[in-house]
């Protein structure tokens, strides 16, 4: 009996390459090595990382793709090749889960949210000729997930990638976690996580979790147990992980943190006024209180540990002058790492619905326009300003935060505050990353000012 081919493909979008841009910030493809550690061993199996190589046609019996919503369209030309040729298409992924009707009219099948119970049916309805065209996936016991196939990365991944939890009990306006993964914080066994990482040849990971620490006293412990068993079993490992502000007020999960190899967290911080933070629905920082955001900030660095803070401009009661503001809040709250977008509504978000219903989209030419929900254009209408003066506002404020001089005083800052080397430098490096990613989408020089050129 001649093996089957499946052929796992992660696109990259043609039109911008946002994270794509810098080897360091391309990330593994972890669903798709869930996918081929499900898949039976008598199937041959590849993968097509277009972040890394340029695609080229390769024969298969099943060609299977992943996709968020900016790459959507190039998972879609693609697939067209395949179909051409009479070789059956699937696809997963958060945008197919969102956009299913979509997703249907380019692929001849496609797998809804977590795929590790879908996945072996629809292989053995494939090997008996019998495949529907839709297969919905449940929330998964985490138990279940396998150990993913990491030998399938392109060897210049720089990050391996984990995931030791899925969903959040968090409802923000911008993001589909909680439609994708549920609303309950489901722990994977902590034998199981350390197992992986152990299997793990990157000496850098990214443990990719909404929220490591969690939302709960058990999801603490979970953590702990982790970290614990990182030092205990000898397991070598500088990563980072998503997490939330609070994390500053557990002195026991921070000091586990840095033993354990810790750079930075990741921690969502949005914006600088409480009424902006309602606006989004930004529940847990808006108890926490804005006043205690530099705080936490400092209980994390005082750990060894940088803060890379995220937030997002373009909200809805944005002036012009907030663009400026939050960029002065952004340098003087004491974040190491910076990373910044404008308000995107991505399908399956409430924002999105919300605009929707309120026709408030003007990127909407689907699947093409898909292309624009990069986090660097503006894709609503807002109450207030045109497209241009966000844009424009926009590119002021970048150019206020990721200057070179203001650079390299928060590479100082944090080397001052954490008391390493090589977390500041960690730091440094992920700044310039998301400079050089910003100001190639937006197409202006970062070094001149805006009013002084004209956009390339």
């Amino acid at each position: 009996m001649n093996k089957k081919k499946l052929l796992l493909i992660n696109p990259q979008s043609k039109y911008k390459k946002g994270f794509s841009l810098t080897r360091s910030s391309k990330y593994i493809p972890l669903g798709l090595g869930i996918i081929a550690a499900l898949t039976p061993k008598n199937w041959e199996i590849e993968l097509i990382d277009e972040l890394f190589e340029p695609f080229t046609y390769r024969d298969a019996d099943i060609a299977a793709f992943t996709s968020f919503t900016a790459n959507v369209n190039r998972a879609y030309e693609l697939a067209a090749l395949y179909r051409k040729n009479n070789i059956t298409t699937v696809m997963g992924g958060i945008h197919a889960t969102m956009q299913p009707e979509e997703a249907m009219r380019y692929m001849d099948i496609i797998v809804t949210g977590e795929a590790e119970y879908a996945w072996p049916q629809l292989i053995k309805d494939f090997e008996n000729g019998t495949t529907k065209n839709i297969y919905k996936g449940e929330h998964v016991d985490l138990k279940d997930v396998p150990i993913a196939r990491h030998d399938l990365w392109h060897k210049d991944h720089i990050f391996g990638s984990i995931q030791t939890s899925r969903g959040c009990p968090m409802s923000c306006d911008f993001c589909s976690v909680h439609k994708f993964n549920g609303n309950k914080h489901r722990l994977r066994p902590v034998e199981n996580v350390l197992d992986e990482m152990e299997k793990m040849p990157e000496k850098q990971i990214f443990i990719l979790d909404d929220n490591f620490y969690g939302h709960s006293q058990k999801s603490r412990e979970h953590a702990y147990a982790i970290l614990e068993g990182m030092i205990s079993r000898g397991i070598k490992k500088q990563w980072f992980t998503q997490t939330s502000l609070n994390v500053g007020d557990d002195k026991k999960f921070l000091k586990l943190a840095a033993k354990s190899g810790c750079r930075t967290l990741l921690v969502g911080i949005e914006a600088e006024e409480l009424d902006q933070l309602n606006s989004i629905n930004k529940k847990l920082n808006i108890k926490i209180g804005t006043d205690h955001f530099k705080q936490q900030i400092k209980s994390i660095q005082k750990a060894g540990i940088a803060v890379l803070g995220t937030f997002i401009f373009g909200l809805d009661i944005d002036t012009p002058e907030h663009f400026n503001k939050r960029a002065d809040f952004i340098n003087k709250i004491g974040v190491d790492s910076i990373q910044t977008s404008l308000l995107t509504p991505l399908p399956g978000t409430t924002l999105f619905e919300r605009a929707m219903e309120e026709n408030k989209i003007i990127k909407n030419n689907y699947p093409e326009d898909w292309k624009h929900y990069n986090f660097t254009e503006s894709a609503l209408l807002h109450p207030t300003m045109t497209t241009d003066e966000i844009h424009y506002h926009m590119a002021k404020a970048w150019q206020k935060l990721y200057n070179k001089t203001n650079l390299r005083k928060h590479f100082l800052k944090t080397w001052l505050h954490t008391k390493s080397f090589t977390t500041a430098y960690w730091s440094y490096v992920g700044n310039w990353q998301y400079r050089r990613i910003v100001f190639e989408d937006i197409g202006y020089s970062p070094d001149i000012p805006i009013d002084k050129q004209k956009k390339q």
